[in-house]
């Protein structure tokens, strides 16, 4: 047994177990323990948290296990951990230290044999002996030096390789009882058959029928209820398809958790793991992959301290990784939350640096190797985002699909909303005034400007290098490090920041006031005073100056490729044109830019809302702007994703927010297009009258915290857990989990909170899936993003009704969008999404609460027909929640 005692802290209390036993202790002991004893932990920063000790410190299990076995999950609790090991899980918090001691020696034996992950696991080990790790010396006592040493991560990954260029996909029709029989392969024959589910499938597969016309593809706008199996609905008609046309059917979803889920759907049709890997592919946007050359640097010396841990243990995982997605793919979420911020931002490129074919580890590139497996796959898993870059500026033009399906179709007008707006922000400004000119002063790392990344061309091509100096003295009127804090102070430096500056006076003085310093402050880019116009016009000037350049080198680097000088190789051809893709994207960002200045004292565009903004969290200023977005967003989507495809389907189960079909096309950008969409409904098939039922408690005071806190308490209890609580306001969230969480951990009910347990929102909701007494509490993100079926969920309370906050954009589209009937539609969808986690299959039950005296009625048709609908008490909801089928369960396998 390891001599190290283990420490466990919950809300139920803290226990220390060592060779002597286990025993209770206080918080002030425990904290002395820790602070003078390494301990044995699940969840430094959870443990901590609980502890009031930020500090804290230790042998996480967490980390072993990371090192232990790279790429493989484990739920990050007790029960999870001994899942993923093999181990009886404790089975009460009393005994869960004993079992974190149990657990460490079960992998620290693993060590002393072979196992799939031992390659790398020794060369790994010394350096983090030498960076002090703490569990190093137990490590590298266990491993043995490999006979005939081991590759390592550079050398063990695999290049990809370039292919032909795919043809273009052949024009084909779908036969109606091909469509139905691919459906029931994939269902299976012992499944029952579901009406909904094969006309879903028959209507789909018209999106995939030859296109009729020009810039008009052929567009199904489907709603779909919960249960219908749209996914497999779509899948049907979208495989063939691939199939007989040898094209590509790229799936688009708005949540990470729909993409993983979308890649165990595709099993059914690719049921060998090789051919799936070849067939499937899953598509995110390069912020969300590893970046091998920023973890080269972090490597060797970019990182320190506890970020170069976390480094290697990074480096070990994208040895076994299956794509080298850091963000919901195999690397656990939860990983770099041990970490808090020390580093792992840093290894994906999330400024658009990316040097391309310049870079030493190219042919080894996740995001290359992802984009070229994407070229020859059948069905390419993506998010709604990735689709509309790609379509806006992307570099994969020739392999650009002409069949899209849209899942999670509701949140495509928001995708839209945030993919074409513009914001001239100091945080904004300051990443191009670093792309362009790289380190400035003392700065160290990685990056590097124009200069250092086109010297070859600059050296080649006069005129190119006239523009790359000409642009870095532009970028010089950016704002630099301490802007914000000049800003504050009165002393904005350059033309940029002088704007900045009177953007920030001016919301200050127009923008209602709040006490809360939390929230933004925001007011009309209307009627501006004397100090915005005066600073308008240098800033224009100044930008001006930045994006002639800009333009001037993307065509001098065209006119390169196409003299192809000697020089020029496979690789300095394949990083140029990267970098003319770069230096459009950014040229495009500060046009815009120049049009929203040019705004300042002229006319307003009626197709755009104009605002400043003062952008405050935590009670601190962290960004100043003018922001652009379009009045109506599916307009550009339209134009650059919807008019270059041949056919697309969009599908949700909340299509049209509780409206007509106007609504749908409207959002959809359908009405943009030449022809019509063609609509489809089907209500799901859940008996909902006598599985659900809505709850409208009318004696919970709006604004009461207290009130509000004691009612989400005695509702978990009634339900012994399995609760989703969701919030319209964060401060509230953390308000009540304050308030409640010790008194349920009293009771042996866990409590999880997004924005509070220091641990990403993905690996919350497993935490919840994974113990039925288990609650969780969030935001927007858990009332669209949570499938949970089962006896996990079995009761959601929602805080009030989801009116949408007042600002000036949502001002803007609801008056155009028909005042009050704009604000319920919104709300409508809300309620339906959020009423959608509870009932995920035919065997659910459970009851959804609403703490809101003031629902209106008119309201209550976002939930579905027939579902049981009561004003009643507090109590009389207790009363119910309590007596619910799949609440006595639980009841009586805790009692016993």
């Amino acid at each position: 047994m390891l001599p190290h005692p283990a420490l466990h802290a919950s809300h139920g209390g803290i226990w220390i177990a060592d060779g002597d036993g286990c025993r209770a202790v206080g918080r002030g002991e425990a904290i002395r323990i820790a602070a003078d004893t390494p301990v044995i932990l699940l969840g430094a920063s959870i443990a901590g948290q609980r502890l009031g000790y930020a500090e804290l410190s230790g042998l996480d299990l967490l980390e072993l296990f990371a090192f232990v076995y790279p790429a493989r999950f484990a739920v990050p609790t007790p029960k999870g951990l001994a899942a993923a090991l093999g181990l009886t899980p404790p089975a009460s918090d009393d005994a869960v230290a004993p079992f974190l001691r149990e657990a460490a020696a079960a992998m620290l034996a693993t060590l002393d044999g072979d196992w799939p992950e031992r390659e790398g696991a020794w060369t790994a080990a010394q350096t983090l002996f030498r960076l002090r790790w703490p569990w190093a010396p137990q490590v590298t006592a266990c491993l043995s030096k490999p006979q005939g040493g081991e590759r390592w991560l550079f050398s063990r990954l695999p290049e990809w390789e370039e292919g032909a260029p795919r043809p273009a996909p052949r024009t084909v029709t779908l036969a109606d009882d091909a469509v139905a029989d691919r459906l029931a392969r994939l269902t299976g024959t012992a499944a029952e058959t579901r009406e909904g589910q094969r006309r879903f499938a028959a209507t789909a597969a018209q999106a995939f029928a030859p296109r009729r016309m020009r810039d008009t593809p052929n567009l199904v706008l489907a709603e779909a209820g919960t249960g219908i199996g749209k996914t497999l609905g779509y899948l049907a008609p979208a495989s063939l398809w691939t199939e007989a046309a040898d094209g590509a059917v790229w799936v688009s979803t708005f949540t990470k958790a729909l993409q993983r889920q979308l890649g165990h759907e595709t099993a059914r049709l690719y049921p060998d793991p090789a051919e799936r890997r070849a067939r499937v592919v899953t598509r995110k946007g390069r912020e969300n992959y590893l970046c091998l050359l920023n973890l080269e640097d972090a490597l060797q010396g970019g990182f320190q301290g506890r970020a170069a841990i976390l480094a290697q243990l990074v480096a070990r995982w994208a040895a076994y990784s299956a794509d080298g997605d850091m963000v919901g793919g195999d690397l656990p979420g939860w990983l770099p939350t041990l970490f808090r911020r020390n580093g792992s931002t840093a290894l994906t490129d999330r400024r658009g640096e990316c040097i391309y074919a310049g870079c030493p580890h190219y042919r080894k590139c996740f995001i290359e190797r992802a984009a070229r497996a994407s070229a020859n796959a059948n069905i390419v898993i993506a998010n709604h985002a990735l689709v509309m870059v790609n379509a806006a500026r992307g570099r994969e033009t020739a392999t650009r699909p002409t069949r899209y399906v849209f899942d999670e179709g509701h949140h495509l007008f928001e995708a839209a909303d945030s993919m074409f707006a513009a914001a001239l922000t100091g945080a904004e400004a300051i990443e191009i005034r670093r792309w362009v000119t790289g380190p400035e002063g003392t700065a160290r790392g990685r990056r590097r400007g124009l200069a250092a990344r086109l010297s070859d061309v600059a050296s080649y091509d006069e005129e190119g290098g006239r523009a790359i100096t000409q642009a870095v003295e532009a970028a010089r009127a950016l704002p630099s490090d301490g802007w914000l804090a000049r800003l504050q102070e009165g002393a904005p430096f350059g033309p940029v920041e002088a704007l900045l500056g009177a953007v920030r006076g001016l919301v200050y003085a127009r923008a209602a006031k709040d006490d809360d310093a939390g929230y933004a402050l925001e007011t009309e880019l209307a009627e501006p005073d004397a100090a915005l116009v005066d600073a308008a016009g240098p800033a224009g000037a100044a930008l001006d100056a930045l994006v002639r350049p800009l333009v001037a080198l993307g065509r001098r680097l065209e006119a390169v490729l196409a003299e192809a000088p000697d020089w020029m190789d496979g690789p300095a051809r394949a990083r140029i044109e990267g970098a003319i893709a770069s230096l459009g994207w950014r040229a495009e960002t500060v046009g815009a830019w120049l049009a929203l200045i040019a705004r300042i004292g002229g006319p307003a565009d009626p197709d755009f809302v104009d605002w400043l903004a003062v952008d405050r969290a935590e009670g601190r200023e962290w960004d100043v702007g003018l922001h652009r977005h379009w009045l109506d967003p599916s307009r550009p989507f339209a134009e650059t994703v919807l008019k270059q495809a041949h056919g697309a389907v969009i599908t949700s189960a909340t299509l049209r927010a509780g409206g007509d079909w106007d609504v749908a096309d409207a959002r959809s950008g359908a009405v943009h297009l030449e022809g019509s969409a063609i609509h489809f409904a089907a209500q799901s098939p859940f008996d909902y009258a006598s599985r659900a039922e809505v709850l409208i408690v009318t004696d919970v005071k709006r604004g009461d915290l207290p009130g509000l806190a004691n009612a989400y308490a005695r509702l978990i209890l009634a339900a012994e857990g399995g609760t989703l609580g969701l919030f319209t306001a964060i401060r509230r969230l953390r308000g009540v989990h304050a308030r409640i969480a010790d008194r349920l951990a009293r009771e042996g009910l866990p409590l999880a909170a997004q924005h509070v347990d220091p641990i990403d929102t993905g690996t919350l909701v497993d935490i919840f899936r994974d113990d039925p007494r288990a609650s969780l509490l969030g935001t927007d993100a858990l009332r669209d993003g949570v499938d949970v079926p089962g006896r996990s969920l079995r009761l959601v309370v929602m805080e009030g009704v989801p009116w949408p906050k007042p600002s000036v954009l949502h001002a803007a589209r609801r008056m155009a969008g028909g005042g009050s009937a704009y604000d319920d539609r919104i709300v409508r969808a809300r309620l339906a999404q959020a009423f959608g986690r509870l009932i995920r299959r035919a065997d659910d039950s459970g009851a959804f609460v609403l703490l809101s005296a003031a629902m209106p009625s008119r309201l209550l048709s976002a939930f579905p027909d027939g579902t049981p609908i009561r004003r009643i008490t507090l109590d009389e909801a207790i009363e119910r929640v309590r007596a619910l089928p799949s609440v006595a369960p639980i009841r009586q396998k805790a009692g016993a």
